[in-house]
């Protein structure tokens, strides 16, 4: 049968600014361990932590731009575009627009605290 999910569940952010996080499908709000599937609203100015995470993550940007920092170089991702980030890969996410950043990040497996491996602070 399908499983309806009738709302996501608000995940505490990590970073310098509050930022919204709401889980539709992962392993809080759907118990689903396969997959992650949430919105991210974030300010103006937000940065977090580098992280060399165990999952791949595709992220679609919808409103503002979202920075990706990489030991590579670093990506600038404006409102209908996308960035794949590959497990084992370094990376730090920031919104430096003035209206921040809307977008959905799909994490395979999902996305977990154990598996995200930030940076210390």
């Amino acid at each position: 049968m399908p499983i309806h999910i009738p709302a996501p569940t608000v995940i505490e952010a990590v970073g310098n600014k509050p930022k919204v996080i709401e889980e539709f499908i992962g392993r809080i709000n759907s118990k689903t361990n396969e997959v992650s599937i949430a919105r991210m609203v974030s300010p103006s100015g937000w940065v977090e932590p580098g992280q060399t995470p165990q999952f791949d993550e595709y992220t679609v940007v919808l409103r503002g731009e979202l920075t990706v920092d990489s030991r590579e170089g670093v990506q600038v991702v404006l409102a209908g575009q996308a960035i794949i980030t590959k497990k084992g890969e370094w990376v730090r996410y920031s919104s430096p627009h003035p209206d921040g950043a809307e977008y959905i990040a799909v994490c395979l497996p999902a996305f977990s605290p154990e598996t995200v491996h930030r940076d210390a602070e």
